[in-house]
Formats: C-alpha cells, sequence, structure tokens
C-alpha cells in the first residue's frame, strides 16, 4: 500500500518561509513582472524547425514529393507561432528592463512577426548551407557509413544546425532566444557554440565533447575541429 506524504502543521509555516525568501531576494525570480520568454516553448519550436531542416529524417517519416507542401504548411505555422509568441516576450522584457515600457505592446509584436518572416525566408539558404556541413563530416570521417549516420548520431552536426538557426536570430539581434537555442544544443552535446560566433561554409566538428566557439570567434570555410 503507497504511504501518502503529507506535512500538516507544518505546511503553513515552510510555505511562508519560502514565499518569504522571495520576497528578500528577488535576484532568483521573476514574481510580479511580464514578459519572459519559455524556454520550453523555445527548445519546442528548435526541434520543429529541425523536422524543417531535414525531413523524412526527423520527425515524420512516411514523406513524399505528393505530401510534402502539406507537410511543410503544417510545420510553419506550428513553429511560426511558438517563435512569434517567444520572440515578441523577449522584446517586450527587454524594453521594460530598459525602462521603455512606451514602445512594449505592439510595436514589439510588429517586430516579432517581421523577424519570424525574415527567418522563414532565409530557410532555404540556411539548409544549403547544412548541406555542405553535413558533406563536410561525410568526407571529414572515414568512419562514416552514410549520411544518415550522420544526421541522425553525430553531435556535431546537430550542434552546427541549431547555431545556424540560432545565429539567424542573433543576427536580427533578437535578445536571449537564440542563446536558449545553442545552450540547449550545448546540453544535448557538450559542443557550446555561441549564436553570434561567424562560421563560414563546410564545417565539421568531429567527437567534439568539450569544444567551446565564443562570441568573438571567426572560423572559416572548411574546417574541421575534434574534441
Amino acid at each position: 500500500m503507497r504511504e501518502e506524504f503529507g506535512l500538516g502543521s507544518q505546511l503553513p509555516v515552510l510555505v511562508e518561509r519560502i514565499v518569504e525568501s522571495y520576497r528578500s531576494d528577488e535576484r532568483t525570480h521573476h514574481i510580479d513582472k511580464r514578459y519572459l520568454p519559455s524556454r520550453q516553448n523555445i527548445v519546442a519550436a528548435v526541434e520543429l524547425l529541425l523536422e524543417l531542416m531535414y525531413p523524412g529524417y526527423l520527425g515524420r517519416q512516411d514523406l513524399n514529393f505528393h505530401n510534402m507542401s502539406y507537410h511543410v504548411g503544417e510545420l510553419l505555422p506550428r513553429v511560426g507561432q511558438l517563435l512569434n509568441r517567444e520572440i515578441y516576450h523577449a522584446l517586450c522584457h527587454q524594453q521594460m528592463k530598459s525602462g521603455q515600457a512606451e514602445v512594449v505592446g505592439e510595436p514589439c509584436r510588429t517586430s516579432a512577426r517581421e523577424m519570424v518572416q525574415r527567418f522563414f525566408e532565409k530557410i532555404p539558404e540556411i539548409r544549403e548551407q547544412l548541406a555542405g556541413d553535413v558533406q563536410a563530416a561525410y568526407d571529414g570521417d572515414p568512419a562514416a557509413v552514410d549520411v544518415m549516420e550522420i544526421i541522425l548520431c553525430y553531435p556535431g552536426v546537430l550542434a552546427v544546425t541549431v547555431y545556424r538557426i540560432a545565429h539567424e536570430f542573433y543576427v536580427m539581434e533578437v535578445p536571449w532566444v537564440p542563446r536558449i537555442m545553442t545552450e540547449w544544443a550545448h546540453n544535448q552535446t557538450g559542443i557550446d557554440i555561441h549564436p553570434g560566433a561567424k562560421i563560414g561554409k563546410n564545417f565539421f566538428i568531429d567527437h567534439g565533447t568539450g569544444v567551446v566557439i565564443g562570441e568573438t570567434c571567426i572560423i572559416g570555410n572548411r574546417v574541421r575541429i575534434y574534441q
């Protein structure tokens, strides 16, 4: 028989002590404040974008060129809704933090929509970059069996893919969202790439554990990095 856990008369005392710790130090809470981007929603957007970048490999697998347009047409609004909301909250948070409450609301909403649209227009170009990165991984690793293995298994490819996505938002000066994206990839792969880094074409990180590429880093074309 499962034993239920209860605090009895201790509960109100503990609650008040914890809440008082919030009142006494505001550095670790976001209470009585608005406009905070959701890490969970940003990660969900990244996972949908990975489906757009590598269709058939990630996400839905029964794709063909008869249903591809429907699939993309279904994904874009979903990821757009997530990105639009989180960029809006990030922009509003930035304005409130800088004391510019008068430009919160519709100006942030308009900017968020424009940024998402600009990013969507860049997807074919990003996919072209990623194709070069995948090819560089295949050419640079004699142990690679095929492209499928690289896309599904190689942490360096995942980290670079998320970087390429996040970098576009960094260039548009979207606050916080690009860092949340690349820090998720860092957590998944052990590879830390700041979205502000400048990385050229045909880039391959082999193994990758412990690789750190900072914001001011500039990497040229056809570069390979090991752990």
